[in-house]
């Protein structure tokens, strides 16, 4: 059962699409931010200077690896949106958690980038972040009949559903 607004059925027919358009823009994010430090780390290595004593080798190095692993990370997030929209069910098990450790990424990078790169960059990783939260909410089941108390009153080993009142005193 689909969720409804005024009377319309919407969960499935927004679904597949939330799904592809995630799946594409974390692609395009994780190749973005794997260029971007990979640009980063080549500025610094080519230049001769020292940042508070560092090797500029070292941070060189530390920018390309770390481009390297968030652009991995984002590569992955894309992969569960991917496998999504290819499957049509929702992101389950690791798949979920990954999506969710995402859209927290997003929040933080998002309020990040207000201050340090400018509103654009802030709309951006919000429409991301509104993106994964969809995909998550669109697929989420509503309670429905199956998830109601059985008839008789007692749960399939035979236990009572509702605890027995409390005692009183007189």
């Amino acid at each position: 059962m689909s969720r409804t607004y005024e009377g319309k059925r919407v969960g499935p027919v927004i679904r597949r699409p939330v799904a592809w358009v995630l799946a594409v823009a974390l692609f395009a994010e994780a190749f973005g931010v794997a260029a971007l430090n990979w640009f980063l780390g080549t500025v610094v290595d080519r230049q001769d200077m020292s940042l508070a004593g560092l090797d500029p080798h070292v941070m060189s190095v530390s920018s390309k690896i770390g481009g390297i692993a968030f652009g991995l990370y984002f590569a992955l997030c894309g992969l569960v949106a991917l496998l999504v929209a290819l499957r049509n069910r929702p992101p389950a098990g690791f798949g979920r958690v990954l999506l969710i450790s995402a859209a927290v990424v997003h929040g933080l990078l998002g309020a990040f980038t207000w201050g340090l790169v400018g509103w654009t960059a802030f709309l951006f990783m919000v429409l991301l972040l509104a993106l994964i939260v969809l995909l998550l909410m669109v697929y989420d089941r509503p309670a429905g009949p199956a998830d109601a108390a059985p008839a008789g009153g007692t749960s399939g080993d035979g236990s009572p559903v509702t605890s027995p009142p409390a005692p009183t005193t007189p």
